[in-house]
């Protein structure tokens, strides 16, 4: 039977026909794709139709208003519910790109991906990430509109909305940004929880039986349980309610049903990550008594009622633009200033007169030096923000003179994020997201604890910046537990991720220029905790870090026979082997490679300047895996490193134990040479 909307003029018969458009949208592209998820997207689309199309203040035609409401969908692998949203309510996604979903070079991939689909704020997929993410988008709103916004000007006047599932609440990293976002009082922030009951093994009750109302009043959450009631009004009601709670974010919880309506499928896991089937899909769409068989068919009445959202963002977005011209004739330089980090600019020579430092035998660690560059970098760059997991004393990254971000109080630079490094990790990429320029510190082991967020600033190309302290056996007595050994390879894997680890001062302060400035993704900063000595500046090119290797010392009238290549502190070790060598009558030459990633990415015409294809002879040091060094050494080189643990002990005797001298490198490198000229010789 064909639905009648225009007939009656009943606006619950259009708003059913609306959800029900998204719900067959959702069902049509992942059974065409053979492949996704149809269960959630049926479940969720009262939601999604409510947040869209009476509550978000958002501009299909425009995505990047900057004022706009951000939309975050947690539970990622619903992917079609958003997409259907999206090109039902205007924005860039034509329904053709619907029919392409999930197939290669489309808007519409299996997850929803930032910088791929108009609309996409974050990239998530996987679970718990989304949630986190929102805490940090929530979080620098406040931030923004606590610098900016004054009494008769609130030009910073948005809330962050997200959707997260069982399995979103399961993960660890949500329970650490919820609990940060509570403690902060991120009020902004309004999260439904979608409890449908299903994953992919069957009933959530298999592992799952947490009492969530009570957890997230514990967290200091405002939480609303509306149960099964998903009436549009009742939605409607609790996004007010919500809205009305300004210290406290909050989580409406809702009862659904996966794959409502499906005669067969409806509350079963097997609507989870499998399409409904054809039978199964033409016997939903008769329940919902939908106007046609006719895959991805759009009923007039509602693509109609959807595109209102179109008129209704333009509407938005000349009122605030509105706001803005008012605002910046009543404050011109903040008005410049907002302008600035809208469109994502440093300061006007921000970055002249990059600190140097004198050469010295008895330097400081390069996290003290970070210290300092840091001091310079924020007087500069006010967007400059971050913090540390609970280690601020030994990662030297509080912001000198400035206040910290505490609940109510947003206007401060130094943020406690409390021992949740995913979190951490996941929130400081919010805030990338949200027009500042923000990093996160911890020891480079417990990088381990925060991967899965650096992973997605990396697949987002955020400029997102994690400093990691304590970087190698050389943090001594703390042990192997606390000494990081295969986390240099582990992340330089990471395709778009910038690992620098400075030698010196003078790499250090070229690192941190480096990270601010980037625009195409993060940068990790790896510093030691021990002291090294500072380079002669006059050996550091001003492009160090950009080129990722150099040559820091060569061998004196004559063609180097040795070429030793080390980052960070081990360039030392380096470079006193290199003045035995040179004793013994062995021209070394020492290449400083402080971020292979970028070294690696060189025409290969200075990369062969650097390490001449004809030096076969070349030793690697670095105090942790090998792994990785071998494509620079080649086949007749010598790796050293680690190959197990490190131990407890002072660094100095940690260092002579695992052989990490210039004695070894010195040995190693004759050794080398020796191999290759019988190599060369033989017949």
């Amino acid at each position: 039977m064909l639905r009648s909307v225009t007939a009656t003029g009943d606006r619950l018969t259009l708003d059913e026909l609306c959800v029900d458009t998204i719900r067959t949208l959702s069902m049509d592209a992942v059974q065409k794709a053979n492949s996704g998820h149809p269960g959630t997207p049926m479940a969720l689309a009262p939601i999604a139709y409510v947040l869209f199309t009476r509550t978000m203040r958002h501009n299909p035609r425009n995505p990047a208003w900057p004022d706009r409401d951000r939309f975050v969908l947690s539970c990622g692998h619903a992917s079609m519910l958003l997409y259907s949203t999206l090109f039902l309510t205007g924005y860039e996604v034509p329904l053709s790109e619907l029919e392409k979903f999930r197939q290669l070079g489309s808007m519409t991939p299996g997850h929803p991906e930032y910088g791929e689909t108009p609309g996409v704020e974050v990239t998530t997929g996987p679970l718990g990430q989304g949630i986190s993410h929102a805490v940090g988008l929530a979080l620098g709103e406040r931030m923004l509109a606590a610098r900016f916004n004054r009494p008769d000007h609130q030009v910073i006047d948005h809330y962050t909305y997200a959707i997260a599932s069982d399995g979103d609440l399961q993960e660890g990293i949500s329970g650490e940004a919820s609990s940060f976002a509570g403690h902060y009082g991120l009020g902004r922030l309004i999260c439904f929880y979608d409890q449908n009951h299903i994953s992919i093994e069957g009933p959530t009750e298999l592992a799952y039986t947490d009492l969530v109302p009570r957890r997230y009043e514990g967290y200091g959450w405002h939480v609303q349980d509306l149960e099964e009631d998903l009436g549009l009004d009742r939605l409607e009601d609790a996004l007010a309610t919500a809205r009305a709670v300004t210290d406290r974010p909050s989580l409406i919880i809702v009862r659904t049903h996966i794959a409502q309506g499906s005669p067969n499928k409806q509350d079963t896991a097997g609507a989870h990550g499998s399409p409904l089937g054809e039978d199964e899909i033409l016997l939903t769409k008769q329940a919902y008594g939908w106007p046609s068989e006719e895959p991805f068919f759009v009923p007039d009445e509602a693509l109609e009622h959807f595109r209102r959202a179109v008129e209704r963002g333009a509407g938005f977005e000349d009122e605030w633009n509105e706001r803005f011209a008012a605002y910046r004739a009543a404050n011109p330089e903040l008005g410049d200033e907002l302008q600035r980090l809208f469109e994502g600019r440093r300061p006007a020579g921000w970055d002249a007169e990059v600190p140097r430092f004198a050469a010295s035998e008895k330097g400081p660690a390069t996290r003290k030096s970070s210290q300092d560059v840091l001091q310079w970098a924020a007087a500069r760059v006010p967007e400059l923000v971050g913090g540390s997991a609970d280690l601020a004393p030994s990662t030297l990254t509080l912001i000198d003179g400035a206040d910290a971000v505490e609940a109510g109080s947003y206007g401060g630079r130094n943020l406690h994020f409390g021992i949740r490094e995913h979190a951490m990790g996941a929130i400081v990429n919010g805030l990338n997201l949200h027009y500042l320029r923000a990093f996160g510190a911890t020891f480079f082991t417990f990088s381990d604890y925060m991967k899965g967020a650096v992973r997605l600033a990396a697949l987002m190309r955020l400029p997102s910046i994690f400093v990691y302290t304590h970087d190698s056996i050389g943090l001594g007595e703390d042990g192997p537990t606390h000494q990081p050994i295969e986390h240099l390879p582990a992340l330089r894997a990471v395709p778009q991720l910038a690992v620098i680890r400075p030698a010196d001062a003078n790499e250090t302060a070229l690192a941190w220029r480096h990270a601010i400035a980037a625009t195409d993704g993060p940068c990790a900063l790896v510093l030691s905790r021990q002291g090294v000595p500072t380079l002669d500046p006059g050996m550091v090119p001003d492009d160090a870090i950009e080129r990722g290797g150099y040559i820091l010392l060569d061998a004196a009238d004559a063609d180097p026979q040795v070429i030793l290549l080390s980052s960070g502190s081990e360039i030392q070790i380096c470079l006193a082997a290199a003045a035995l060598l040179e004793a013994d009558g062995v021209a070394a030459r020492v290449v400083s490679m402080p971020c292979v990633d970028n070294f690696a990415a060189q025409p290969a015409a200075y990369r062969d300047t650097v390490l001449p294809p004809s030096v076969r002879a070349r030793v690697s040091v670095e105090a942790a895996s090998t792994l990785g060094w071998h494509r620079w050494i080649g086949e007749h080189g010598e790796a050293i490193g680690m190959e197990g643990f490190g131990a407890s002990a002072p660094y100095t005797a940690l260092y002579e134990h695992f052989g990490f001298t210039a004695e070894r490198v010195a040995q190693a490198s004759r050794d080398v040479v020796a191999r290759v000229g019988s190599a060369e010789a033989a017949p």
